[in-house]
């Protein structure tokens, strides 16, 4: 995005978890949150891991998104070397429909705490809402939008019952 201060920094584990991740992105521009988007692997490249990391809290990152399959490491690794909130999405990319990545993601050892939400996309959805609560919970415009888009969620439930009952 811009040169303005980042926000959050999105971390996907290989390219082929950008039809995932891409959900990320118009949820955080709807709410005009900043972000990078990297692909880095926790294996292959640790130490650019280690360096994306700093290099993104230095300009202002709060928080950050990683999405991963199979052994899914990168969130972990992320917050092994950040004191800064950690989502990680697992992905579906094995023979196991995404729950090796899932158990890899979640299964954190005291102190090291990773937010997982779900495989695949409804997980990458939800890895974007929750950074804007997060960064919420210090900006009451955010907070105000957040507001805006749970009453557009009901009024759409609403309007998808009213059609059925019709």
């Amino acid at each position: 995005m811009s040169n303005e201060t980042t926000q959050v920094a999105i971390i996907m584990g290989s390219d082929s978890d950008l039809p995932i991740v891409q959900a990320i992105f118009p949820i955080l521009d709807s709410f005009e949150v900043k972000y990078t988007k990297n692909v880095m692997s926790a294996h292959r490249t640790p130490y650019d891991v280690m360096d994306l990391i700093k290099n993104s809290e230095n300009n202002g990152c709060k928080i950050f998104i990683a999405a991963a399959g199979m052994a899914a490491h990168l969130a972990g690794a992320v917050a092994a070397h950040s004191t800064k909130p950690v989502i990680g999405i697992p992905i579906e990319s094995g023979g196991m429909g995404g729950i090796d990545a899932l158990l890899s993601t979640a299964m954190m050892p005291p102190g090291v705490p990773v937010a997982t939400v779900a495989v695949g996309k409804s997980g990458a959805k939800n890895s974007a809402i929750l950074a804007v609560q997060i960064l919420a919970t210090s900006d009451e415009n955010l907070a105000d939008k957040l507001v805006e888009y749970k009453e557009n969620m009901r009024a759409e439930v609403l309007e998808k019952d009213k059609k059925l009952n019709s």
